[in-house]
């Protein structure tokens, strides 16, 4: 029993070893065959390698070339919703119209913001697909279709940037909008400042009409129009200028001095001349200031200024000027120092409104012009003023009357100079003097504030002590002696006189003792110079002329007539000094 369970379990073992060994065998033989599949790879392998390599350097192309493409996606987006909202825009413009001002601006500037925001994109985008077209002509793996796709996108896109430009030129919308906003400020320019024949000047433009024009010169110069803009500006208020002067008879600016047939029709066209020239100044160019600084305020001053100085032409100021510059070349004689005098009251009465009208760098002409007419009314004046004794002395050709009446030379004088010394005549007459006089004075600069006030004191103390006071008073009693015994007959002249002589006297020797006092209190010898005080003199000037008992001829008259100027002229030059 137990041999046959034993050869049982041997049986077993070889049938189990056979298979075994029939495994082996059958893997023995698969081994084989992949080693040879493995050899005929391995053969293979250099043929594939270089059949995948493009293939790896295409998808590395790719991956590069994803980031422009992932740049030009923005910009190429937004030109496409820009031009959208463009062409809505285009629409709503050319519907809208001017006489709805507000909405008609709107529509410009968002229809110009988006053009510009469709520019700015589509350069962005522009620049992202050159890149790409660089790219891709230059990689050989690249095919045509995809290159010429971008080069049709680029060309698209360099249309759309255009769009800009072709809308500002002429024939484009907005071109079209410009024009039509000009010719709404010419509009509404000649409307509101037509004058009437029966109206010098125009009436202020009402507050909204102003509102408006500043609206359409802010659009205007945003737009690099502004000098169209002034120039219609100017154009229209040069019209207005033109016919508000048309009221006015100026036909004697253009005449020539020499051809007046009198004396008399030269002092009509003086009386008319100051008379037109505050007019024009005063009201006519005044409210032209106002409005063009109105409506150009928002763009500058250097605008309205420029504007301003083109419309004052159109007023013929410069005819103005020129018309008092002729009267200064008429012949000497003592009736044209009145006329010198009266065109000097009238520009003095217009100095402030010249200076703040014509102040700016644009008005250089009006300003070279008046500075030239004051200069020749003052040294004009001056010279016949200086000159009036000699004119006297010229015309004394003839015996005093036989019935011992006064002659009329006498009378004209007396005359004269109850004109020339009078309220109207003598605080111009002063102030051309002292105007002349400051021309002379030598003006120096501040420095150094002790080196300075060393020199003033020194300066002060030598001219104290060697001429200045002492030359007063020597030519001060020369002169009251000599004048003491003078008469003038006529109350009103005599008076007239000595109050000149106190006004021109007294208070710059008032105003010497106060600069020197400190002097004469520090040195005793000083003192012996002060012989009078400013009472005294006023009370000494006062009672010159004063009549005498006893009888006076004509000659004698003429005499001091002839000699009257000397006491205006050596009192002023002696106080002139003293200064």
């Amino acid at each position: 029993m137990a041999d046959v369970e034993s050869f049982e379990k041997l049986k077993a073992t070889q049938q189990l070893l056979k298979a075994s060994l029939e495994k082996s065998t059958a893997l023995s033989s698969a081994i084989d065959e992949t080693g040879s599949r493995l050899e005929g790879m391995k053969q293979r392998l250099p043929s594939l390698e270089a059949a995948m390599r493009p293939i790896t350097m295409q998808r590395c192309g790719y991956s590069a070339i994803r980031d422009q493409i992932n740049g030009a996606i923005g910009p190429a987006a937004a030109v496409l919703k820009a031009y959208d909202v463009v062409r809505e825009l285009e629409k709503s413009l050319s519907f809208a119209s001017c006489s709805d001002l507000p909405a008609f601006l709107l529509a410009m500037k968002r229809l110009e913001e988006a053009l510009r925001f469709l520019a700015d994109n589509c350069e962005l985008a522009t620049q992202w697909l050159q890149d790409i077209v660089e790219f891709l002509e230059g990689n050989a793996f690249a095919n045509d279709r995809s290159l010429l796709s971008v080069k049709k996108a680029l060309r698209i896109l360099q249309e759309l940037h255009a769009i800009e430009g072709s809308a500002r030129r002429d024939g484009g919308l907005l071109n079209d909008a410009f024009n039509e906003l000009e010719a709404e400020f010419i509009i509404s320019l000649m409307e509101n400042s037509a004058t009437t024949n029966t109206s010098i000047a125009s009436s202020p433009l009402s507050v909204l009409v102003i509102q408006k024009l500043q609206a359409i010169v802010e659009r205007l110069n945003a737009a690099d129009r502004l000098e169209k803009c002034i120039f219609v500006y100017t154009e229209a208020r040069s019209l207005s200028a033109r016919r508000s002067l048309q009221a006015l008879d100026l036909d004697y600016l253009e005449i020539e001095i020499r051809e007046f047939v009198d004396r008399q029709s030269i002092d009509s066209c003086i009386d008319q001349w100051g008379k037109h020239l505050e007019l024009v100044v005063k009201h006519l160019l005044e409210l032209e200031y106002k409005l063009c600084n109105n409506v150009f305020e928002k763009v500058g001053s250097d605008a309205w200024k420029r504007c301003f100085a083109r419309i004052s032409q159109e007023f013929r100021l410069a005819s103005f000027l020129q018309f008092g510059t002729n009267v200064t070349k008429m012949k000497k004689d003592p009736i044209k120092l009145l006329k010198l005098l009266d065109i000097f009251t009238v520009m003095e009465n217009l100095r402030l409104n010249f200076n703040r009208l014509f102040g700016g760098k644009a008005c250089d002409e009006i300003q070279t012009l008046t500075r030239d007419l004051i200069k020749r009314v003052v040294i004009g004046a001056c010279e016949i003023f200086w000159e009036l004794p000699s004119q006297v002395e010229l015309q004394r050709r003839f015996s005093p009357p036989s019935d011992g009446g006064v002659p009329g030379l006498v009378s004209f004088i007396t005359n004269y100079y109850n004109k020339l010394l009078g309220d109207d005549y003598r605080p111009s007459l002063i102030q051309v003097l002292q105007i002349h006089q400051s021309w002379k004075q030598d003006v120096y600069d501040d420095g150094d504030d002790d080196v300075l006030s060393h020199q003033i004191y020194s300066t002060m103390k030598e001219d104290f002590d060697n001429k200045l006071l002492k030359a007063f008073n020597e030519a001060f009693e020369e002169r009251y002696k000599k004048h003491s015994n003078w008469v003038i007959s006529d109350e009103s002249l005599r008076q007239k006189v000595c109050q000149l002589l106190v006004q021109a006297v007294v208070p710059v020797y008032r105003s010497y003792m106060h600069k020197y006092g400190v002097l004469v209190e520090q040195d005793a010898s000083a003192s012996k110079y002060v012989k009078h005080t400013a009472q005294s003199l006023e009370k000494m000037l006062s009672s010159l002329f004063q009549p005498k008992i006893g009888k006076y001829s004509s000659t004698k008259h003429i005499h001091f007539i002839g000699k009257l100027k000397n006491v205006v002229m050596n009192q002023l030059r002696v106080t002139l000094t003293a200064m």
